[in-house]
């Protein structure tokens, strides 16, 4: 193209009064795939300056008109029988760049993505976890685009090389690994990712049928789990667990005063964690704290070692109960005679592989005819499965009524004693 046509396709088609048609224009070659042609063009709600100047465009007379039909195979013959351009496309391409197929920039992205997704480069538990289908439409949010998402990626494997960590505060982690102290904070972009990662991870050995667990945990209390898990420690004073007369660890004498209730904190058990010598031993484990409160007023030093979950077990309580397996111990579990009371026991007694204490069908059944004087709260019409006792829902659902731990509390102490 002369610096001529140049000029006068930027006169014609260039003006100012029709850059809102020329985006039109390229929007509607951007639907178009390449080869393709369109004939005719309707445009429509066009403001006079914009109809005037197309009319000069076309070489038609200009009326008080807001639509036209371009006859697009008319004007390609005008530009090119003028020496402007080859076609209309070429003539916006000249102008404003080239014009790519949206189907095409549409192809090329998602082969971006799912070059993503497909690389075996990085941190393994990250590469297992986007194999998942979720994890993509993750990234996709939390990204926006392949070159952003990569850079999320990298950083949390940063992180994840540091995991699991012994007692790190989650913003010291952030500032060792990130330069951020703040950057594993709830909801930022590389703490979802590595929350993903890890929960993803700790799911596949966990129990999939503690049914109830999402209900009665808050996301922040999951959260905090799922860094306990890896050693991270987040608002690390929070919900301790409860226990009374656990054996000594090592060469110390005992984990509180004998007979008197003790909290161990999320900060203790991962900062410190105590040493404890437990083989063979057995621990029971309750649902309620009032059931610690009993025994210790009860039964004082001569109480069997027992430890709380208080609900659903969160960090503290779930780290020490993987710390007193780990150690050799039996657990012993019992909880409440409701839907949340089996979802926990689904949890304990599949993850920690504990032994149901007084906590079947025929337990329920006695505990029924125990406390046939006092009434009890109905259940609901919820129901879920217990893991370790098919019969036992079914006769819930039979009576419908709900037995709180602390109702049978003078059986448990029979065994605590």
């Amino acid at each position: 193209m002369t610096d001529a046509s140049d000029h006068r396709l930027r006169r014609l088609l260039g003006s100012t009064a029709l850059a809102s048609v020329r985006q039109r224009l390229r929007r509607h070659y951007e639907r178009t795939e390449p080869g393709s042609r369109t004939t005719r063009l309707r445009l429509a709600g066009l403001d006079p300056a914009a109809y005037a100047a197309l009319c000069q465009l076309i070489g038609s007379p200009s009326r008080n008109a807001r639509s036209m039909t371009l006859d697009i195979s008319e004007l390609d013959a005008r530009l090119r029988a003028g020496g402007l351009a080859d076609s209309l496309r070429d003539a916006l391409e000249q102008l404003e760049g080239p014009i790519a197929p949206r189907s095409h920039l549409r192809r090329a992205l998602q082969a971006r993505w799912s070059a993503l997704a497909a690389t075996r480069i990085g941190d393994v538990r990250r590469l297992a976890w986007l194999r998942t289908p979720a994890a993509l439409t993750l990234l996709k949010r939390l990204g926006r685009d392949p070159d952003r998402a990569a850079c999320l990626l990298a950083d949390a494997d940063r992180v994840l090389r540091h995991l699991p960590a012994g007692g790190l505060t989650r913003s010291q982690l952030a500032a060792e690994t990130l330069g951020d102290a703040h950057a594993l904070d709830a909801g930022r972009p590389v703490a979802t990712l590595v929350l993903k990662v890890l929960g993803h991870r700790q799911h596949a050995h966990a129990d999939r049928s503690a049914a109830g667990e999402s209900s009665d945990r808050s996301g922040k209390e999951r959260a905090r789990d799922i860094w306990a898990q890896a050693g991270v420690l987040v608002n690390e004073l929070a919900r301790p667990a409860l226990v009374l007369n656990l054996p000594p660890a090592a060469d110390v004498t005992g984990i509180g005063i004998p007979g008197e209730p003790t909290w161990l904190s999320l900060r203790q058990l991962l900062r410190s964690p105590p040493i404890w010598r437990l083989t063979g031993c057995r621990i029971f484990v309750c649902e309620n704290p009032n059931i610690v409160a009993i025994a210790a007023d009860t039964l004082g030093a001569g109480c069997a070692p027992l430890v709380c979950t208080d609900g659903m077990p969160a960090a503290a309580q779930q780290t020490l109960l993987d710390q007193l397996v780990a150690a050799g111990a039996q657990l012993h579990y019992h909880g409440d005679f409701d839907w949340p009371g089996i979802g926990i026991g689904n949890l304990v007694i599949r993850r920690w592989n504990a032994v149901p204490w007084r906590f079947g069908a025929t337990d329920y059944l006695l505990a029924i005819e125990r406390c046939s004087a006092v009434q009890q709260p109905n259940l609901d019409t919820v129901t879920l499965e217990a893991s370790w006792d098919p019969q036992l829902v079914r006769v819930m659902c039979e009576h419908g009524l709900a037995i709180a731990e602390e109702a049978v509390a003078q059986e448990l102490l029979e065994d605590l004693r």
